[in-house]
């Protein structure tokens, strides 16, 4: 019998299209997940630029105070759900996902909108903005916290596609309306604030509707009860949520009452620049924690080649953004911003620890160790208030620049001495529980706030 040759000695290889490959990649959630949020970046720095050009140092500082205030209102709302859902409602149907969370943020929304009521009633009038300004600030809550949930939906329903067309349209409808506002020399802070509000709001609504019409026949129900876990794991997720949001944006709070908006609007627009270097080391731990974790369970995560990694893009980067930001400032922002170069430097030195920390930080979770993400987090903002309460008295931007700093290098540090002190604690699980790990998006942190919501503060 004659034996035939086979088939990889016959035939030709086949060579791999790069156009298919590209596309495949693009595809790919965590590439859409992080398009959506340089898109969102790309927008928040145009947006900075025709406010700080349309609007006063006073009342820049203003729009950053109210955005401050929703940003911690979002938090609240959530109480950590988004990424506790993510991992608990991978594949059901995009109908079920939206009417799951709509039921766990339902007692949040009624609260927080109490809450609004309760403080018109009973805060003092100096204290106070205003009826419209408080309703403005509880509404625009409310569509954010649902931004945010629906991103969270998209992960576990596999709709990212879906998600970042939303975002292509809400950028397009915030352009539009910044320019309309800048054309107008509208100077109110609260009309700014309310096109965010529109602009994020139109497109959420619409594929929710969307989402709500589509068939379920194909996804996985979802069990009865899983809303309560769900919103236990959250509850757990929530100190280090709320302690990175407060970590991240309790410097413009601390200068808007030891100092004053227009020190507010002078760091918050160098400051809403110096962010986007943390981005992409951001997106790429949320992107990588499935095959970290799985690694880890074989015993083969190597963790100081991540952090070196991490660490040469801050060294590289930091000084090229530190120079080009010094550079247009005043180009850019106009002579009046000319006293924010001061805080350049120590800005973008503090973007990069923060940008290596999430780095450590996402390791850690690689290795079960949840509690002490939520530690380090608590620790940097420990650090970075108790900077702000003592520097901002005398030394004004200059002392919340340093506080940042202080507070995102004792989170890195924590993360990065926990690391190795645990790293043999953790014993390797059995290989068929290693392929069981669930991927990158039940357990990566889907982090939110002002980087992915990409606003400017």
């Amino acid at each position: 019998m004659e034996r035939t040759a086979p088939q990889d000695e016959s035939a030709p290889r086949r060579r791999r299209d790069p156009v298919a490959w590209i596309g495949k990649q693009l595809r790919e959630p965590y590439i859409q997940l992080l398009a959506s949020q340089f898109l969102n970046g790309g927008v928040a720095l145009a947006a900075n630029i025709l406010m700080v050009r349309a609007l006063s140092i006073s009342a820049r500082g203003e729009v950053a105070l109210m955005l401050l205030v929703v940003y911690l209102a979002t938090q609240v709302l959530l109480l950590g759900t988004e990424r506790s859902f993510v991992a608990s409602y991978h594949n059901v149907a995009p109908a079920a996902a939206v009417r799951a969370y709509a039921r766990l943020m339902l007692v949040p929304c009624g609260l927080g909108l109490t809450a609004a009521a309760v403080f018109l009633v009973v805060a003092p009038q100096r204290f106070s903005p205003g009826p419209v300004i408080v309703a403005l600030l509880a509404c625009y809550a409310i569509a954010e916290a649902s931004s945010l949930a629906t991103r969270a939906v998209a992960i576990a329903v596999g709709r990212v596609r879906d998600f970042l067309c939303a975002r292509v349209v809400e950028s397009l409808l915030l352009l539009a309306t910044m320019v309309a506002l800048f054309v107008g020399r509208v100077s109110h802070p609260g009309v700014w604030v309310l096109a965010y509000l529109v602009a994020g709001a139109l497109p959420t609504i619409a594929y929710v509707i969307f989402w709500l019409r589509l068939p379920a026949s194909a996804a996985a129900s979802v069990p009865l009860g899983r809303n309560r876990l769900v919103r236990q794991e959250g509850l757990t997720l929530f100190p280090a949520a709320l302690s990175n949001m407060a970590m991240l944006r309790a410097d413009r709070l601390a200068l808007a009452a030891l100092a004053s908006t227009s020190a507010l609007g002078l760091y918050a627009a160098v400051a809403t620049m110096t962010e986007l270097l943390a981005w992409p080391l951001r997106a790429y731990a949320d992107s990588r924690l499935g095959k970290w974790r799985a690694s880890h369970h074989g015993g083969g995560l190597r963790t100081r080649p991540i952090v070196v990694a991490a660490t040469v893009y801050a060294l590289v980067l930091a000084p090229i953004v530190a120079g080009g930001l010094y550079l247009l400032i005043v180009p850019v922002f106009g002579e009046q911003y000319a006293p924010a170069k001061v805080v350049v430097l120590p800005l973008v030195a503090a973007a990069g620890l923060y940008a290596v920390s999430r780095i450590s930080l996402g390791l850690l979770i690689a290795k079960g160790h949840s509690a002490l993400v939520s530690a380090a987090e608590i620790v940097g903002f420990a650090v970075s208030f108790a900077g702000y309460l003592l520097l901002i008295p005398h030394y004004g931007i200059l002392g919340a620049a340093y506080g940042s700093l202080l507070g995102y290098g004792a989170c890195l540090i924590f993360a990065l001495v926990t690391s190795r002190l645990t790293r043999d604690k953790s014993a390797a699980v059995p290989a068929e529980e290693a392929s069981a790990a669930p991927g990158p998006v039940a357990l990566g942190p889907v982090e939110v706030g002002p980087a992915e919501a990409g606003r400017p503060s």
